[in-house]
Formats: C-alpha cells, sequence, structure tokens
C-alpha cells in the first residue's frame, strides 16, 4: 500500500523559498544558492528501498494524487531539485533521472522530505549511487492516458458471420445445393411435377412444366422444397 503523506517534499529550504520568490524554477539556479560544501547522497539501494514504499517501486506511476514517479515527487520538489530539466514530470524521467533529482532534493531539504524515508532506511550516508542521466533533456515519455475499460461485448471476439446461403440456391435433404429458380410456384414437400400441373392447370402436363424449367429441374423425378416453377 502506498503511503503518501501530506508534508513529504513540502519542506522546502531557505533556498527554495527564495527561489521560489525569485521566479526560479529550475534547480541549476536552486541548488547553488544552498553554497552547500557538503552534498548529501545516498545509495541506488536505499533509493530502491524508499521507491518500493513510495510506490510499489514503480519508476512510472502518475495516479492522479499530486504526486508522480518512484519517489512520489510534488511537482514543486521535482523543479525546485531541477527535475524539469529530464522531464517536465517525475513518472515521466527515468530511475536514474529521478534519483539524480532526489539527490539534490535530499541536498536541500534532507530525508524528512520523503514520508518513507524511516522505511526505506534514507539517511545522509554519501555514498554517491553513480546514476548516468544521458546527456542533456531527455525525451519525455508520452503521457500515457487513463486506461479506458472495455465492455463485455468488446473483449469478446465476435464470431465470424456465416456466409449468407446465396439467394438463388436452395438445400436438398442430402445436403447438395440445387438452383432455386424464379417462377410464381414455390414447390412445397410431397409436391411432383404432375401434381402441380393438375393442380395449377398447366396446359402440356408435366412434361410441358418440365421443359419450362429445364434450366433448374435436371431430373423430372426430383424437385425439392423452395424451388420456384414457372407455371407458363
Amino acid at each position: 500500500m502506498l503511503l503518501n503523506s501530506k508534508g513529504k517534499h513540502r519542506r522546502p529550504s531557505k533556498a527554495v523559498r527564495f527561489a521560489t520568490l525569485a521566479g526560479i524554477t529550475g534547480a541549476a539556479v536552486a541548488v547553488p544558492l544552498m553554497g552547500a560544501t557538503n552534498a548529501s547522497a545516498a545509495s541506488v539501494e536505499t533509493w530502491d528501498a524508499v521507491a518500493q514504499c513510495e510506490s510499489g517501486g514503480n519508476w512510472s506511476i502518475n495516479t492522479g494524487n499530486g504526486y508522480y514517479g518512484g519517489l512520489q515527487f510534488s511537482q514543486s520538489s521535482w523543479a525546485a531539485a531541477g527535475g524539469t530539466q529530464y522531464a517536465s514530470r517525475a513518472d515521466l524521467a527515468s530511475k536514474d533521472q529521478q534519483i539524480a533529482t532526489a539527490e539534490k532534493l535530499l541536498d536541500l531539504q534532507g530525508p524528512g522530505a520523503w514520508a518513507c524515508a524511516g522505511a526505506g532506511g534514507l539517511t545522509n550516508d554519501g555514498v554517491d549511487p553513480g546514476v548516468n542521466t544521458g546527456s542533456g533533456q531527455s525525451e519525455s515519455k508520452p503521457e500515457r492516458k487513463a486506461e479506458q475499460p472495455t465492455t463485455r461485448s468488446e473483449q469478446r471476439t465476435a464470431p465470424a458471420a456465416p456466409k449468407a446461403e446465396s439467394k438463388k440456391t436452395v438445400t436438398t435433404p442430402t445436403g447438395e445445393k440445387v438452383q432455386k429458380g424464379d417462377g410464381e410456384y414455390k414447390v412445397k414437400a410431397g409436391d411432383t411435377l404432375s401434381k402441380i400441373a393438375q393442380k395449377e392447370d398447366v396446359k402440356g402436363g408435366w412434361s410441358k412444366l418440365f421443359k419450362l424449367n429445364d434450366d433448374i429441374v435436371k431430373d423430372a423425378d426430383l424437385i425439392f422444397p423452395g424451388q420456384q416453377l414457372h407455371l407458363k
């Protein structure tokens, strides 16, 4: 569980207050104002322990609570300690850049700037973390937008729609497809050409009916429900 203290990173030294009043936001000016001769320092392992307590060790975290990155910098502390030379916010900077900035904040405010200083064993132990911040301004990572939950319907892959049966064919009981036709009489179960010719009074009987529909009826003894026959 992350520990967020309202007081962390909010006890600026006189130099930081002076820099703020003067309208100075970068630590490139704020830090020299300290005039300190003995810089504070802590090992990478110590900073990792603090980050584990502050943010669960997530160096890119931004929960929207006003504190950013693995060491949970407030924006004012990040700027006062010179972090903006790397990225606009701590969560957009690399781990090494965050540690380098934390070293300056440690020099400015001491271990009490972090609520998790005790849990992480943070002291001015004088150990140089030896981090590599890269040369100059680093490329800022794009801000990560809050992920929008997907609906169940979006999560499921829609099954492929079955191919529509051609409107020009009908399926026989054996699964074979035969031509449907476009005549005025629709064949029903139990129909034969003879029955249809007699019922519909087709002149020439079943043979005439067969000839009228020889494009879809290949065998006079085989017609199928759904076929549509011409009667004249």
